[in-house]
């Protein structure tokens, strides 16, 4: 749906259990790597994962480090947008937490929440501040897709 629109589909992660023992790189990689292939079984392809491995306060070094990368910094979404040549204008930040909603307003790019995940628990508690314009709250991934689809045809 959104790929025949021009958008490119990126996957931004924080995996904190790499740096806190619970869980290594490869375990990530893995895990991508079965969602690319559950996603391909519906007709979705992601065309690139990132992850930080980071946390700034648990951990051994090297993954104990207050990182760019980690969200709501921006660093690993600038990095996708660098390596595969992407623009930022016109981009959407799709996500279910604190972090991708602070991650999109420090890019100035629009949010949509999905109830999934943690989401649900955030709009339930009212852990959400007053959205701001170009910030929507919507059931799931299929909800997202669809309002961007249509939010950019307008």
């Amino acid at each position: 749906m959104l790929k025949g629109k021009g958008y490119s589909l990126v996957v931004v992660t924080n995996q904190s259990g790499v740096a806190r023992g619970f869980f290594d790189e490869d375990f990530v990689l893995e895990s991508h790597r079965q969602i690319q292939l559950l996603l391909k079984e519906t007709g979705v392809t992601v065309d690139a994962f990132y992850f930080c491995p980071h946390h700034p306060t648990e951990g051994d070094p090297p993954y104990r480090v207050d990182c760019d990368c980690r969200k709501p910094k921006p660093g690993l979404l600038l990095r996708a947008a660098s390596e595969l040549s992407l623009g930022l204008v016109g981009s959407w930040v799709v996500g279910d937490d604190l972090p991708d909603l602070m991650m999109a307003r420090n890019l100035g790019l629009p949010f949509v929440l999905v109830r999934s995940g943690y989401g649900r628990i955030l709009e339930e508690g009212g852990l959400l501040s007053p959205l701001r314009e170009g910030e929507w709250v919507v059931d799931d991934l299929l909800a997202a897709a669809h309002l961007i689809a249509d939010k950019s045809s307008g």
